[in-house]
């Protein structure tokens, strides 16, 4: 619990955008994922490497974790990303085109080349059709990797663009591949971001698919803009009214008379030990979030 991380809001920045990785330094996101993928042109890679070795060299940032999005594996910039990455320190590396138990374990033999013991936690994207349906065999693989998976992020948009699929309407034929992936790092104890939400313009809809992927049992949204930072956060935050039943639960097994058992009555309700877990999941979640919030004072 003690350990647990937030990520309610991952915000992609561009790797050759140096104007917003400084901007970047003064955001309240939980992430920031800097990317030297998909928004770096070719020729411009071994420009955004430099810029973000300098600027996480040079000061700080007020997010938690600092990630850096590399490129796949069997492309050109993979070897090089790698190396990069790793002189950089983040807190952790996104490997994106994971679709299979073998990617896994190829990345694996190239981390223990390029570096002995290292231990920098890894994300990997969910974002092909192979990936969804070989999901459970790709986590299955990871203690004989010793590779540390620490996060699934979603990539809604490659998924769309190789399906076909539409996102639209409440994303409701994309909700069983959605399903598929939480349950599978549920299962895993791994935390599951959600993709972005495209039309930054769009609050009101970045709202609604915020809370549904809350709802659905998303830790948090990756991101693609600033403005979204905030509005992540707060759907993402459990409200005071859980938090202060969440605390009565706790109080209530804390009591002598309830140390041992198995279920209680509280207020009329039935409550197990698996809703105390709940509770004390819920309360470490705040307190790594709003320390202030988070700690009773009772």
């Amino acid at each position: 619990m003690n350990n647990w991380s937030p990520r309610r809001s991952a915000l992609y920045v561009p790797g050759i955008n140096a104007r917003a990785i400084e901007k970047a330094r003064t955001l309240a996101c939980d992430a920031l994922i800097f990317d030297w993928e998909d928004s770096v042109a070719p020729t411009m890679k071994s420009r955004a490497r430099e810029i973000v070795g300098t600027a996480l060299d040079t000061g700080t940032f007020l997010a938690k974790e600092k990630v850096i999005r590399i490129n796949g594996l069997g492309t050109p910039d993979f070897e090089v990303d790698l190396q990069a990455a790793l002189v950089c320190e983040p807190d952790a590396i996104l490997l994106p085109k994971v679709s299979t138990a073998h990617d896994l374990l190829r990345f694996a033999y190239k981390m223990r080349a390029s570096t002995a013991g290292d231990t920098t936690p890894l994300w990997i994207m969910v974002e092909t059709a192979a990936a969804i349906s070989n999901l459970p065999a790709i986590l299955q693989a990871v203690p004989a990797t010793g590779l540390k998976l620490d996060c699934l992020v979603l990539g809604t948009n490659d998924l769309a663009k190789e399906t076909g699929v539409s996102t639209g309407n409440g994303r409701r034929y994309f909700i069983p591949w959605l399903m598929s992936v939480i349950l599978v790092a549920k299962m895993n104890k791994v935390t599951v971001l959600d993709g972005v939400w495209n039309d930054f313009g769009d609050t009101d809809g970045f709202h609604e698919e915020a809370r549904q992927s809350r709802e659905m049992g998303f830790d948090g949204k990756t991101l693609i803009h600033p403005l979204q930072v905030d509005p992540a956060n707060a759907v993402f935050t459990p409200g005071e009214e859980a938090i202060a039943d969440a605390r009565r639960i706790i109080r209530a097994f804390e009591r002598p008379e309830s140390a041992a058992a198995g279920v209680i009555d509280l207020d009329g309700r039935m409550v197990e030990r698996l809703h105390l877990e709940q509770a004390q999941h819920l309360v470490a979640r705040v307190e790594a979030t709003l320390p202030q919030v988070g700690r009773s004072t009772d």
